[in-house]
C-alpha cells in the first residue's frame, strides 16, 4: 500500500512499559482514531465473580494517521513506543496495514467477546486450513482461516507479519468457505 501525504492508513506500535491508555490518549488528543484490543474475562476475587475488561494483546496499540500525521508523532512517543516497521535499503519504513485487513481484526477482537484468544506473532501454522467467511453470529462477516486449536474449529484472523487471534468454536454450519 502506497500512502501519500493525505492519506490516512492504520499503523501499530509496539508500547514500552505497558503504558497503552496513556500513549493513546495522547494520540487522540492530537487527532487520531486508536484501537486496542479488548476482551472481557470472567475473574473471582475474594469468593467474588465478575467480568473484567482486559487487552487481549499487550503493549499493542493501533492508530490511524496520514504520513505526515506519523511524521510528526514519532518524536512525541520515542522511548515510549515503537512503531512496527520494515527495513527497505537502508531505512526503517512503517508498515501500513491495509483497511480490509484491519477491519476484519476489529471486528473480531472488538466488543470485548467471551472466547477471542491471542495466538503470539502471525504464525503461519495457524494459515493450514481453508480461507472461509462467517455467514451467522457474533462474528458474521469475519475472514480468516480455519485451525483446529484445543480440538476445535476455530476461526483465525491475522495482520500479516504482526498478530494472529482466534475466535472462539464457530459451528461448520455457519462457515463459506471462500476460492
Amino acid at each position: 500500500m502506497t500512502d501519500t501525504a493525505d492519506t490516512r492508513c492504520w499503523y501499530a506500535m509496539k508500547v514500552f512499559y505497558n503504558k497503552v491508555f496513556p500513549l493513546r490518549d495522547l494520540l487522540t488528543d492530537h487527532g487520531l482514531t486508536t484501537y486496542i484490543p479488548m476482551t472481557e474475562r470472567t475473574e473471582t476475587r475474594d469468593g467474588v465473580t465478575r467480568r473484567v475488561e482486559r487487552q487481549l494483546i499487550g503493549s499493542l496499540l493501533f492508530f490511524r494517521a496520514t504520513a505526515d500525521e506519523l511524521r510528526r508523532l514519532l518524536p512525541l512517543t520515542e522511548g515510549r513506543a515503537m512503531v512496527y516497521s520494515r527495513r527497505e535499503e537502508r531505512r526503517q519504513i512503517p508498515v501500513a496495514i491495509p483497511d480490509r485487513e484491519m477491519d476484519i481484526f476489529m471486528l473480531v477482537t472488538s466488543g470485548g467477546k467471551l472466547g477471542v484468544e491471542y495466538l503470539g506473532d502471525d504464525s503461519p501454522g495457524y494459515h493450514l486450513g481453508d480461507r472461509v467467511r462467517v455467514t451467522d453470529g457474533p462474528f458474521t462477516g469475519s475472514e480468516g482461516h480455519i485451525a483446529r486449536i484445543r480440538g476445535n474449529h476455530r476461526l483465525v484472523v491475522s495482520i500479516k507479519g504482526l498478530c494472529a487471534v482466534a475466535t472462539s468454536y464457530i459451528p461448520m454450519a455457519f462457515l463459506k468457505k471462500l476460492t
